[in-house]
């Protein structure tokens, strides 16, 4: 835990080198209530965190990344929940259906990159849980 305001992340910074963090950490390295956080859990269909056995939030560096954007398209750009639920959920299928070059592919045209990338996901996710 953070003792004080100067051991927290400073913005473009790197996060802490941890693999799970609980949520009153991600509170005050995002700079939000915890309650926030729960909200925009609710609001923002892409961000998940696991629950461990006892039923508390856990984080991962990938939804700081995402509690980070969040954070500051609300309160830097002025988006509203809704804007930024459009914005991030483009980039989300964005990133689902491109390439190693970054190009847009059709899912339809190329179904083989789809079924390669949902395993690549998969894999991401397994070694997450080990």
């Amino acid at each position: 835990m953070y003792r004080s305001v100067s051991e927290l992340p400073k913005p473009g910074k790197p996060l802490p080198d941890k693999l799970f963090y609980k949520i009153g950490e991600v509170s005050k390295i995002v700079g939000v209530e915890p309650y926030v956080l729960r909200y925009w859990e609710m609001e923002f269909p892409f961000l998940r965190p696991r629950k461990n056995k006892s039923g508390q939030r856990v984080y991962v560096k990938k939804d700081l990344e995402i509690l980070l954007q969040i954070k500051s398209l609300l309160y830097k750009e002025r988006y509203t929940i809704e804007g930024v639920r459009k914005r991030l959920s483009a980039i989300h299928m964005r990133s689902l259906y491109s390439d190693n070059e970054g190009k847009i592919s059709d899912p339809n045209r190329d179904p083989l990159k789809v079924i390669k990338h949902v395993k690549r996901r998969l894999r991401e996710i397994l070694n997450h849980l080990e």
